[in-house]
């Protein structure tokens, strides 16, 4: 059997015993924030987060993606860590807020990789007709320029 089509059945491939322990990790993090949902937001920061709405998960996301950027730049792996366990942990609060399951994620994941390889992202020009997403504001806020 092929590497490719063992993945395709099992989800798994080389280094299956590290990426078991991803999507299990991601699995019961993503079980944990379903079940904080009901919880009492001034004793849960996850329920706190889901009741503060899409733009402040958006939000929170977006900071934690810049901060894992800036450590990458700045050469610091320990800090990259730490802050891409706190991007993924925001990514799975807004992934049960939108209604998404990992594994949704893990089969368009092994779906892109028989199709282009696991690492290639999907071509822009690859679904014909489809353009860009406009990109909005995530506060309703303005700001006023000081003069």
């Amino acid at each position: 059997m092929t590497q490719v089509v063992a993945y395709a059945l099992t989800g798994f491939a080389r280094g299956s015993a590290i990426l078991g322990f991803m999507t299990d990790s991601v699995a019961r993090l993503y079980d944990a924030v379903i079940s904080a949902r009901g919880s009492d937001p001034a004793k849960s920061r996850t329920a706190r987060l889901l009741r503060a709405g899409r733009a402040k998960m958006a939000k929170k996301l977006a900071e934690e993606a810049v901060e894992v950027v800036i450590d990458a730049m700045h050469g610091q792996p320990e800090a990259v860590v730490k802050e891409s366990a706190d991007l993924l942990y925001n990514l799975v609060v807004l992934w049960v807020h939108a209604g998404v399951r990992p594994e949704d994620v893990w089969a368009e994941m092994r779906r892109r990789e028989l199709m282009f390889g696991i690492a290639e992202k999907v071509p822009k020009d690859f679904v014909p007709g489809a353009s860009r997403r406009k990109v909005v504001a995530l506060e309703t806020r303005r700001i006023r320029k000081r003069r």
